[in-house]
């Protein structure tokens, strides 16, 4: 079944209800990239920058193999915004000690630095969107974002 049958039976009410949620979901993340996206723009860096830093500073020590499966890029998808990372000295890599040609990755003292600026916008809209609306409202959001993962 094409995926426009399945949206034809739907009923017409309920496709202007998940439409509306498709924008939401749309105008929320917009509003969530915002400051940190304004914040790598005065550096030349993009969205896909934080999503390295954010993903090495919590998983220090990453292989780019690792960081791959992670974002869900191709390796040439993260080849010239990594080596940008390793070239500025935001991210260090060192050789793996039982394999030297695996490299591992780690935020340097900078990285870490521009990782929290950037992260601290978004938790900080968090923490106060989730401080309002409590913490079931909290435990739903999530079980919500970790559903459409697995849809």
């Amino acid at each position: 079944m094409s995926s426009n049958n399945k949206v034809n039976m739907i009923d017409l009410n309920r496709q202007a209800e998940l439409r509306e949620a498709i924008e939401l979901f749309f105008f929320a993340y917009r509003a969530f990239t915002a400051p940190p996206d304004r914040i790598l723009a005065e550096r030349g860096l993009g969205r896909v920058h934080h999503r390295i830093l954010y993903f090495v500073g919590r998983q220090p020590g990453t292989t780019v193999t690792e960081l791959l499966g992670t974002l869900g890029v191709t390796k040439q998808a993260l080849n010239a915004p990594l080596r940008q990372l390793v070239e500025t000295g935001l991210i260090d890599t060192t050789a793996d000690a039982s394999d030297k040609r695996v490299k591992r990755l780690t935020l340097s003292a900078a990285g870490v630095s521009l990782e929290a600026e950037l992260s601290g916008t978004q938790l900080a809209m968090l923490e106060k969107l989730f401080d309002q609306e409590g913490r079931e409202a909290e435990r739903a959001w999530k079980r919500l974002m970790g559903g459409l993962l697995k849809a």
